[in-house]
């Protein structure tokens, strides 16, 4: 375990500046937080943030970020909270803790999902600080370290592959190839430990045969270039056992074959002298065909830059060469963390706390794709998407302002059908809420499709919007059609005429239609009426009417249609949605046991109207556009209808809560409350209400009207 002090003097050898004061604060506060606690090793557990914090330190990371790394999982494991940190160790400490604390959260979330991808541009949206994943990298390179103390061998597995699947490539996308190796390394040693042995064992066996052999390529090389008057330096490592495998694996190769097991790499000072020594070794040595890629004039997404090859060289052997500067190096080897070594250089009207986001803007702006780009002054890599969990763990990649509506069509159709409410991380939510990155989302539903047509204005998926759009089409036109059908055979019947299939098809080609179910759908949608069919059809048939051949009075119509009821002639509005192809006034607001009256509108179908709407006066000459509707009794009630009324109450305290509570006592639920007018004594307010019928509506009205602070109660009637 690193020591106090030690860990003082790691951090001072590249920030003279360091806060000791503040990192022994953390330090001592952190062994005093998680106390007795022990981990799997049996080691303090203590010590797991302290090797982090060292780790971090290696890579020369500000003050900051080591504070960070000691602290990391104070509030997730010790009864410490976030108020405690912030107190202590101000805003910034508390912010970088609350991040790595979050993506600690939401990896925990993770054990089933096998979206890895996913689960990788989640951790970058999350992360408004680039230190904040440099933290989580370190944190989980320590338990690659000590993954052996895990007794579980499916736990140990389950954590090597997530090793393997998501924190190495992420590691790699930040360009810190060092990191990225041991992590595989480590998860392949628990993933293939047969595979890693066998590599290990024919690297030994090429190591004892060329026994010296790098030493001499080294300085064979290192003449040729000094020859040509360049300084270099040049060292060879060997590549670690995943490394190799991948390489086997991908180039279907034997061990023996591949020629860069152990990598030269060639470190000169500048840029040019990056070409003269690439110039240099190809004169001196044969170079194996297709090997060259120039990563300096073209750099890798993670800002990687070097220039590759592979020759024929010293001894004949086949050997890679790398050819870099040495900050190209530092930045191959420590990739977005090699910035902060550079923070001396800043001059001090920049600001240093900014000045690794401008190296990382540097790093990030010329990448390949938009979603390589960082924007503004946070890590948001994938700003525009939100990354949420089903309760099983999987990832569903969303649009930003996505809604669990969204959510339940990307899991599936008919998830999304059959969507009636939500749940966002265990509580109910609205189903417009925006999901925010690392919701659990979820989805409760019905047996049977319960959409709406306001569901469109609610999502943002194309998948979404063309499911509701499809279904919503589908469902008007059966019922369009189902409404037409009602409407002709109801209208036939009444003049004793025969309406069949086959009677209405005569008519088919006046109409400009090919079935009769467009015919019917045409009916019902109000682009024809019942009356035009018949006298197309039958053309000498006298349609009934009054003496005049018109609705002579409102009375005589309403007259007329109550006695047609009696013999079956009335429409049912059975099992139409409202809002398709059935409307209800929003005049007088119909409600099961009021007696009402349909009128075709041209486009839109029926609008229903109780018979003693004002609306209805002004119809009175367009006979052909009534239509005598009935409720559907068994199932009218079984749903909630909107029912209006005005109320003048006392403006006095209590009274508008007198009045929601009366109303809920009576089991209805208020949808919408408007003040139309307040003076000094009352208070006038339009009231929509869900009720059952008209009887449910009465009860309401006389139970308003026995509460002393209402002055009077009133239904809306058009």
């Amino acid at each position: 375990m690193v020591r106090q002090f030690e860990l003082i003097e790691r951090v001072k050898a590249y920030d003279p500046n360091v806060d000791e004061e503040a990192i022994d604060r953390a330090y001592v506060f952190a062994m005093k937080a998680h106390g007795t606690q022990l981990r799997a090793s049996g080691d303090p557990y203590y010590s797991h943030p302290i090797e982090v914090a060292g780790i971090l330190a290696e890579m020369k990371m500000d003050t900051a970020s080591i504070i960070t790394a000691l602290l990391h999982d104070v509030v997730e494991d010790t009864v410490n909270t976030q108020d405690d940190i912030k107190k202590i160790f101000g805003n910034e400490i508390a912010r970088l803790v609350n991040g790595v604390t979050k993506l600690t959260q939401i990896e925990l979330q993770s054990d089933h999902t096998k979206q890895a991808e996913n689960f990788r541009k989640l951790v970058l949206a999350m992360s408004d600080d680039i230190r904040v994943l440099l933290v989580k990298l370190a944190d989980r390179l320590h338990n690659m370290r000590t993954l052996d103390h895990i007794k579980d061998p499916e736990k140990r597995l389950h954590i090597a592959n997530e090793t393997m699947d998501i924190f190495a490539p992420l590691a790699e996308r930040m360009g810190m190839h060092e990191i990225r190796d041991e992590l595989y390394d480590l998860a392949f040693k628990e993933i293939n430990p047969d595979a890693r042995q066998s590599i290990l064992s024919r690297l030994s066996f090429l190591r004892d045969e060329g026994a010296g052999m790098v030493k001499k390529i080294i300085r064979e090389l290192g003449k040729t270039l000094k020859a040509a008057g360049l300084e270099a330096r040049i060292s060879g490592r060997e590549k670690k056992p995943h490394s190799i495998w991948r390489k086997m694996r991908s180039k279907a190769m034997e061990l023996e074959q591949l020629s860069d097991i152990i990598a030269f790499r060639v470190v000169v000072d500048t840029v040019e002298e990056c070409y003269q020594a690439l110039g240099v070794l190809h004169g001196a040595y044969p170079v194996v065909p297709g090997t060259f890629k120039d990563y300096i004039s073209t750099p890798k997404p993670n800002q990687y830059r070097s220039l590759h090859t592979t020759l024929i060289g010293p001894k004949k052997q086949r050997i890679e060469v790398q050819i870099r500067t040495k900050k190209m190096d530092e930045v191959a080897e420590l990739g977005v963390a090699a910035h902060w070594s550079y923070k001396q250089d800043i001059p001090s009207r920049e600001g240093r706390q900014y000045r690794w986001l401008r190296e990382l803007l540097d790093i990030l702006e010329n990448a390949a794709g938009p979603e390589e780009f960082l924007e503004h002054t946070k890590l948001e890599m994938f700003h525009d998407q939100v990354f949420c969990f089903t309760p099983k763990g999987e990832l569903i990649a969303l649009p930003r302002g996505a809604t669990p509506l969204d959510f339940a069509y990307a899991v599936h159709t008919e998830v999304g059908n059959t969507c009636v409410g939500a749940r966002i991380n265990g509580v109910m939510m609205p189903l417009k809420t925006e999901l925010a990155n690392g919701d659990q989302v979820e989805i409760v539903r019905s047996k049977k499709p319960s959409l709406s047509a306001d569901w469109e204005g609610i999502v943002v998926t194309g998948k979404a919007q063309s499911c509701i759009r499809r279904f919503i089409h589908s469902k008007e036109r059966q019922e369009f059609l189902d409404l037409g059908r009602n409407i002709l055979k109801k209208a036939f019947d009444k003049e004793d005429l025969p309406c069949t299939k086959r009677a209405l098809g005569k008519v088919l080609k006046h109409f400009n239609y090919e079935t009769v179910d467009d015919l019917y759908i045409a009916v019902g949608h109000g682009d024809h009426t019942a009356q035009e069919v018949i006298r197309n059809l039958y053309p000498d048939h006298q349609i009934l009417a009054d003496d005049e051949g018109k609705v002579v009075s409102l009375t005589k119509a309403i007259g007329r249609r109550m006695r047609r009821k009696k013999k079956g002639f009335a429409v049912p509005i059975k099992g139409l949605t409202p809002g398709m192809a059935v409307h209800f006034g929003g005049c007088c607001h119909p409600i099961p046991g009021d007696r009402i009256v349909g009128i075709v509108t041209s486009g839109k179908g029926v609008a229903i109207h109780t018979i003693d709407c004002e609306t209805l006066e002004k119809l009175d000459q367009e006979s052909e556009r009534w239509l005598d509707v009935t409720w559907d009794q068994g199932r009218a009630a079984e749903k909630s209808h909107m029912a209006r009324i005005y109320v003048v109450l006392a403006n006095e305290a209590g009274s508008l809560g007198n009045l929601s509570t009366t109303i809920g006592k009576n089991v209805s639920n208020i949808t919408n409350l408007k003040i139309t007018n307040r003076s000094s004594d009352f208070f006038e307010i339009m009231v929509d209400l869900e009720v059952k019928d008209v009887k449910h509506l009465a009860n309401i009205i006389a139970a308003l009207r026995a509460t002393p602070a209402i002055n009077s109660v009133e239904r809306a009637r058009g």
